[in-house]
């Protein structure tokens, strides 16, 4: 019952996600500040909450947000959190400055103590971002990282789980945007653009359209800018390297990122980390980027702009590379851009219904078509 908090605060360094908004309350029966989601009965169905409050119930980490009560209002499901009371992850690095590569190697260890605990319950993530990284102050008021948001996150019973792409696909991995099944190495991919970010206060993927965007993430297409990266050394980018790769399976587990030499060295040692402080103005831009982006939505929205990533659907399908005309479902022709994949082989759509886009090749291939039906799942395209 709504008896157990008080009313309760909107956190200033707090999230208002998709579905939800978390306050903070003083929870009665303990005496102790928490933070409480509340997550809109509109959005969201019961069975839904009943999953996430399932995974929530069986976790115990000293990295994991745990739970501590739920309720219900007319209006809202309320899961009763602890407090991280240092907020989020990158309003505490730009807060207290002074951000070293020991540092991010260390934020980056308790991520990966979390993710290593899940993993081995079969239990993956699936929204592995900054926002949903949080610091508490221990005993020794030192910081401790953990992970919050279980709202994506799943069991994985079977190796064919295909997870919907919600919000902006900055931090998704290219299986979660092309609508392949999803695994626990979905995470590390995750936690690979989290670190890029942390080292850089830029976003490796990020382009002008959430279409850019996940064309970056199925091209790997990005790179270490010097005037972003100086002074981070290259054992740092290397373990960016070995998290950002395509295929799931080739990206190691998180028990083996934690044996990385640059995870491992002891503080104070700085073999192979840079030894200056990393330039966090960037970070502030990025923060505020963040902040004031349209994230917070419910799933028709998402689904009524019609940003379907189609030429990676395609080009994943015809396994070809391509150079793609494409333009959003439900926009006029005139807004078509051009996608580089090749100087080899163009193709241009010809045709479009509500759950396909039709392309045919431009340079010189007669007759021959393909079907795509998305948005990105299913994308088992055929050559008539």
């Amino acid at each position: 019952c709504c008896e157990r908090v008080n009313t309760g605060v909107m956190l200033p360094n707090f999230k208002k996600g998709r579905f939800s908004v978390v306050k903070r309350c003083d929870h009665r029966g303990s005496k102790r500040t928490v933070a409480v989601k509340h997550i809109n009965k509109k959005l969201m169905k019961r069975d839904q909450v009943t999953q996430e409050l399932n995974l929530l119930q069986r976790l115990q980490h000293p990295h994991i947000v745990s739970l501590v009560d739920t309720f219900e209002t007319s209006s809202s499901y309320a899961i009763v959190l602890e407090m991280a009371d240092q907020g989020r992850l990158l309003d505490y690095i730009v807060s207290w400055g002074n951000l070293t590569e020991e540092k991010v190697a260390s934020y980056l260890r308790s991520v990966l103590e979390a993710l290593h605990y899940l993993h081995n319950c079969r239990i993956v993530h699936l929204d592995v971002k900054p926002e949903n990284l949080l610091v508490a102050h221990n005993a020794s008021a030192q910081p401790v990282v953990k992970l919050t948001d279980f709202g994506d996150a799943v069991q994985l019973n079977s190796a064919h789980y295909v997870h919907p792409l919600l919000g902006s696909p900055e931090f998704a991995s290219p299986e979660l945007v092309l609508g392949e099944p999803v695994s626990l190495t979905s995470d590390l991919w995750s936690l690979g653009v989290v670190t890029y970010v942390l080292l850089s206060g830029a976003s490796p993927f990020l382009d002008e359209s959430a279409e850019e965007t996940c064309l970056n993430i199925c091209r790997l297409d990005f790179s270490f800018p010097r005037d972003y990266f100086h002074g981070v050394s290259q054992a740092a980018r290397d373990f960016v390297r070995l998290l950002l790769r395509t295929d799931p399976g080739r990206r190691p587990p998180a028990g083996l990122c934690l044996q990385e030499p640059w995870l491992q060295a002891p503080p104070g040692d700085g073999r192979g980390r840079g030894e200056g402080c990393l330039d966090t103005a960037r970070l502030i831009s990025f923060i505020d980027r963040r902040k004031h982006q349209t994230d917070a939505r419910p799933i028709g929205g998402v689904r009524s702009e019609r940003w379907e990533c189609w030429e990676a659907v395609l080009c994943e399908s015809i396994h070809t590379p391509l150079n793609f005309y494409f333009f959003c479902h439900g926009t006029p022709r005139k807004t078509r851009k051009q996608a580089v994949w090749s100087e080899e082989t163009k193709i241009r759509i010809f045709g479009l219904d509500e759950n396909a886009v039709y392309v045919q090749p431009v340079n010189g291939s007669t007759g021959a078509q393909s079907e795509a039906r998305g948005p990105f799942a299913d994308h088992n395209s055929r050559i008539n």
